[in-house]
């Protein structure tokens, strides 16, 4: 367990005894590449909480599961091994709040709007007061988009996804969406999916964009097929004992850092992932498929009953307020 060096207030001389104390040190662990949207703003953080902080907090961003794998990192954090991370929404159902497994629902949110309206009002709030007593405090919703369907055959119909061995995050609602569409959803670490895919343990995964392509899986994943059926993000959190102990003044600096780094992330994330499917096209190695409008509402149909499937694990009434965020927006 490292130790975390924090800076007390109320020396005479302020500015010298903060020249004199060492930088309190935040390890900010992901697990994909660091040019991924959550790469580039975890980066982008570190970046602007260490000119807010005028270098009394030093940010140390561990990519790419060197730290820490899917399994590893949410314990690691509690133990204040590490003091941030920014895993998948998915993530919370494990840690025993199944309420975070709302944004797993297949075809939840039609739009970016409905997802924001949702992460950016009460419901993203209620959502993030439930990881206290975890001892975690969430502090943004980051976007990585929404997730498209890969395998070594084509997905145009729920039907052809029968008898396939589909990777999944531990999620018990991606678990029953994949059966629902009847395939077999195996359950593996983000960082062993590339050989996984490579020597056939699983026959396909699901993938914003920008996943598939800067993990390489597009070289192992003939066909892809842009159903957008879900959605994939990430909540940036930190260990809330670490974060209640810093000094105010350093706290609301790391917000304000905070606050523009999910700005950028945000909005790099609808590029980053067009960029990645161009990438991919490019290739000419993976075909690329969009659904056509009879298709997408086969899809929705087949994937429907999971949202009642649902109701007793994640609770209905949640499942109906993200319901009625999508109507008010359909409405306007």
């Amino acid at each position: 367990m490292s130790a975390v060096l924090i800076f007390v207030s109320g020396s005479r001389d302020t500015g010298s005894a903060q020249a004199q104390q060492p930088p309190i040190v935040i390890k900010f662990s992901h697990v994909v590449s660091a040019d991924t949207p959550k790469g580039k703003g975890a980066e982008r953080f570190k970046e602007l909480a260490e000119q807010a902080t005028r270098g009394r907090v030093r940010v140390e961003v561990y990519p790419n599961s060197t730290l820490y794998k899917d399994k590893e990192e949410l314990e690691a954090l509690q133990l204040g091994a590490v003091q941030m991370l920014a895993p998948s929404l998915a993530k919370f159902g494990p840690l025993g709040v199944k309420e975070f497994e709302v944004f797993d629902l297949p075809y939840i949110f039609p739009s970016k709007e409905v997802l924001y309206r949702v992460t950016e009002g009460p419901i993203g709030r209620e959502l993030f007061k439930k990881l206290e007593p975890k001892g975690i405090t969430g502090l943004a919703y980051w976007d990585n988009g929404f997730k498209l369907m890969s395998a070594n055959r084509p997905l145009h119909n729920p039907a052809d996804f029968r008898g396939l061995k589909m990777r999944i995050q531990s999620s018990k609602v991606l678990d029953a969406q994949m059966r629902a569409l009847g395939a077999s959803p195996q359950v593996l670490a983000f960082s062993e999916v590339y050989q996984a895919l490579q020597t056939g343990v699983v026959d396909g995964t699901e993938n914003p964009p920008s996943n598939l392509y800067t993990q390489k899986m597009h070289e192992v994943q003939k066909h892809v097929t842009l159903s957008d059926h879900g959605y994939l993000g990430y909540a940036v959190i930190v260990n809330k004992k670490f974060w209640d102990g810093l000094p105010s003044d350093i706290r609301r600096a790391l917000e304000g850092a905070m606050k523009e780094a999910t700005r950028y992330a945000n909005a790099i994330a609808l590029q980053e992932n067009e960029a990645a499917l161009a990438a991919v096209q490019k290739t000419g190695k993976t075909t690329i498929y969009r659904l056509s409008d009879q298709q997408k509402a086969e899809w929705r149909q087949a994937l429907l009953p999971v949202q009642q499937q649902m109701e007793s694990r994640i609770g209905r009434d949640l499942i109906a307020a993200v319901n009625r965020e999508a109507a008010a927006v359909a409405a306007k």
